[in-house]
């Protein structure tokens, strides 16, 4: 898949669409902070790979509505791209709570120098 539809991009874009599958690809680019023409080719990715069905609604006033259905694939792809994304969010955790740890440690330590300096 391009690079234009990151890890991230391709794990928040499949959340939206289960929890929301109605959602124009205007209010789809709104709510991932994306430009409609970025929204659009990611969602064109999503549905050559097989991940997402449009579906038109007939009944509907607004001839353009669609929803956005996972298809089976794109359930597994989901729980496949859900997993990746909280174990590269529990690494970045994992970090900061050490650099904070650091911080922590060398801020003790300067106060143990200059008991003054933080008050």
């Amino acid at each position: 898949m391009s690079s234009v539809l990151d890890d991230d991009t391709r794990y928040r874009l499949l959340r939206l669409l289960t929890e929301q599958p109605a959602l124009s690809q205007r209010e789809l680019a709104s709510e991932l902070g994306l430009s409609l023409g970025k929204t659009h080719y990611c969602l064109r990715a999503l549905i050559e790979r097989g991940w997402v069905k449009a579906q038109n609604f007939r009944n509907s006033q607004n001839k353009l509505a669609y929803a956005y259905v996972l298809t089976p694939a794109g359930a597994v792809a989901k729980v496949r791209t859900t997993i990746e994304f909280l174990r590269r969010k529990q690494l970045a955790f994992d970090q900061l709570a050490q650099e904070i740890e650091r911080l922590r440690a060398e801020v003790d330590g300067a106060r143990g120098t200059d008991p003054d300096a933080f008050r």
